[in-house]
């Protein structure tokens, strides 16, 4: 069977591509098979990237360059405006989720919400479905057929998204290659059920610290209980009381939460630290500084990298505290006119109205670019990351829909 010029010769691993008698339908549903077929663990990218630049270099509308293992491809049309189209590749650590496989109408593997929702489909399983390769494959296949867009475009596919922010692939490029990373508006391709999600929580984490004395356990006047002292942090979490807060028409709810706790060195050793790990989640009403001052004080001078310091203010005032990942919020952007245009395109197909994005996405990272951008992708937020991940096959046709009507020259 003859493939079509956009497919390309096999890497060690991996191979992308569709043939030219296959539907639209088939062709996206080809490209999530290949792309869930190639494992892609953060920090486990670079077959995939492979796989992806060589698809994308055989695109002779596009612009192809890399580093490391982000790949960027762009049009050069001349059009008055430029979209960024960004999906990360990699996912999460594999839970008894991969290999991937197309589950059949009727697969007891298939969530009820999902049946329910998508009676008689075909539903793809595995690691990495909705979050986010069924974006990415929608994405690849635009790449390789839009060519008469009314937009210049550019595809970014990255990788170490999933991780700390120190190695996320779209900010390496943003820092060594800005010119490559420029536009007037951006979408993220997030699962949002093909809706609309605007803005994002930031994101910070830190370890909250308690210092003592040891000593053995039999004589434990002779010390101080590093573990019995965070009891007074955990009473200060449980005590807060999470804010939902609405910016630009969006409601965004707020958390706080310990998600690790660590102390001792022998079963018989009174504890002399222990460290409360902290995730706190804010609104885009507050920069990155004023969330931090909400934690630990203004003035307490904490920063990534500097060890540990005094909060002097704040939820943890009094305590130590080391900054250990962060992230700043975005907001909505929804007064950008592409955004608007764009959202009533998704109401007029799916009825949704734009939603606030919870978890921390790039979109922060655009928005500090001064670039106003959107989450908008296939799959069910509530099921990234999840070990029944799952997507029903009609998504990746919706999101094509969409994106190709709005990107197309007949679009306005």
């Amino acid at each position: 069977m003859k493939r079509m010029t956009n497919d390309v010769t096999a890497t060690a691993t991996s191979q992308l591509g569709f043939t030219a008698d296959e539907t639209r339908e088939q062709a996206l549903a080809t490209l999530l098979e290949q792309v869930m077929n190639t494992r892609s663990v953060s920090d486990e990218e670079g077959p995939l990237a492979d796989a992806v630049e060589a698809f994308l270099s055989a695109q002779s509308h596009l612009t192809v360059r890399r580093h490391g293992d982000t790949v960027v491809a762009s049009t050069n049309f001349g059009r008055e405006h430029r979209v960024v189209l960004a999906g990360h590749i990699d996912t999460v650590p594999i839970i008894d989720n991969f290999p991937p496989r197309w589950l059949k109408p009727g697969d007891p593997l298939i969530r009820e919400d999902v049946a329910a929702a998508h009676p008689g489909e075909r539903v793809m399983w595995g690691r990495g479905a909705t979050d986010m390769k069924a974006s990415d494959a929608v994405f690849l296949y635009l790449a390789a057929t839009l060519t008469n867009p009314q937009y210049d475009l550019t595809y970014v596919f990255y990788d170490h998204e999933e991780v700390a922010a120190e190695k996320n692939g779209l900010r390496k490029v943003v820092e060594s290659h800005p010119d490559w990373i420029t536009g007037d508006f951006a979408i993220i391709g997030e699962p949002t059920d093909c809706g609309i999600e605007g803005g994002c929580n930031g994101t910070m984490r830190f370890d909250v610290i308690t210092h003592g004395v040891a000593a053995h356990s039999a004589r434990a006047w002779m010390g101080e209980n590093a573990i019995h002292k965070a009891a007074e942090i955990l009473n200060r979490l449980n005590a807060y009381e999470p804010q939902t807060i609405t910016v630009d028409g969006l409601d965004y709810r707020e958390g706080l939460n310990a998600t690790l706790i660590a102390g001792g060195k022998g079963t018989n050793v009174i504890p002399d630290e222990c460290r409360v790990h902290v995730n706190y989640r804010f609104a885009p009403d507050k920069t990155l500084p004023q969330a931090k001052a909400l934690m630990m004080g203004a003035d307490a001078g904490i920063e990534l990298g500097g060890g540990e310091g005094v909060a002097t203010g704040g939820v943890f005032e009094g305590f130590g505290i080391e900054m250990k990942d962060e992230s700043p919020s975005a907001r909505p952007g929804m007064d950008s006119p592409m955004a608007r245009s764009l959202a009533q395109l998704v109401k007029a197909r799916t009825g949704r109205d734009p939603l606030a994005k919870l978890g921390w996405t790039d979109v922060a990272r655009f928005a500090i670019l001064g670039i106003p951008a959107v989450n908008l992708g296939a799959g069910s937020p509530l099921l990234a990351h999840k070990h029944d991940e799952q997507l029903a096959e009609s998504e990746l046709t919706l999101m094509a829909d969409i994106l190709e009507d709005w990107l197309s020259t007949s679009a306005n």
